[in-house]
C-alpha cells in the first residue's frame, strides 16, 4: 500500500470522526447553559454608547485642524 492510498483511509475514515467530533463539541460549547448572557452582551457591542459616543482620540488630537 502506498503513502496516498494509506493517508486516503486515515482520512476517510479516523480524521472525519475527529472533525466531527470537534464540530459536535463546538456547538455543544456555544449552546451551553449559562453562556446566553455572554452571548447576549457581544451582541450589544455596537450599542454600548448610544446615547453618548464614545470620543475618538485619533481625530481630535489632529494638528492641522486644531490651528485652524
Amino acid at each position: 500500500m502506498d503513502l496516498y492510498s494509506l493517508l486516503r483511509e486515515f482520512a476517510d475514515s479516523w480524521a472525519l470522526l475527529a472533525l466531527f467530533v470537534v464540530f459536535i463539541t463546538v456547538v455543544v460549547w456555544a449552546f451551553r447553559p449559562g453562556s446566553r448572557r455572554v452571548h447576549d452582551e457581544i451582541a450589544n457591542i455596537p450599542f454600548r454608547h448610544e446615547d453618548k459616543p464614545a470620543r475618538d482620540a485619533g481625530f481630535a488630537a489632529r494638528p492641522q485642524e486644531a490651528s485652524k
